[in-house]
């Protein structure tokens, strides 16, 4: 029984030194103090800002090759959507603003696809097809100019 007792009581002293409270076994210890209030919880620290881009790589390709499978189908409008989602997945990727600028320019929407071959450019300024999309931007502020030269008929 004394044996039992020495050991908790030595167990006992190991837990409050480890703990950083050691004690005499001679005073009694006071009340613990309220823990001190966290500034904000843990899970809010992970989420993302609403206003900070997210970082998905993985979310991006993904992305990026449902939207060539919508291309080849034909259904120019799901493939845009998946563009735009890899290019919010992954800022900074050039590739999806090429295949968004391609998808954009079949569907006939020229303005949106200068717009996102630009983008792509302006992303990776030393691409190797750099010249060939450049001379299709060009091409197609001329055929934007020429509609809107062009008279509407009535």
């Amino acid at each position: 029984m004394r044996e039992l007792r020495m050991l908790t009581r030595l167990a006992v002293l190991m837990l409050s030194v480890v703990c950083g409270h050691a004690q005499s076994s001679s005073s009694s210890a006071p009340p613990p103090s309220p823990p001190a209030k966290k500034a904000e919880p843990a899970a809010s620290l992970a989420a993302p800002e609403k206003d900070q881009p997210s970082w998905e790589p993985i979310r991006a390709e993904k992305a990026i090759e449902v939207g060539k499978f919508y291309m080849k189908k034909g259904d120019y409008d799901a493939a845009i959507d998946r563009f735009k989602d890899a290019a919010a997945f992954r800022p900074g990727y050039a590739l999806p603003f090429k295949l968004l600028g391609e998808a954009q320019e079949k569907k006939g929407l020229k303005a949106e696809a200068v717009k996102s071959f630009e983008q792509y450019l302006k992303l990776y300024p030393h691409a190797e097809d750099g010249e060939k999309i450049q001379k299709h931007i060009d091409k197609l502020y001329q055929e934007l100019d020429r509609a809107k030269k062009k008279p509407r008929s009535r």
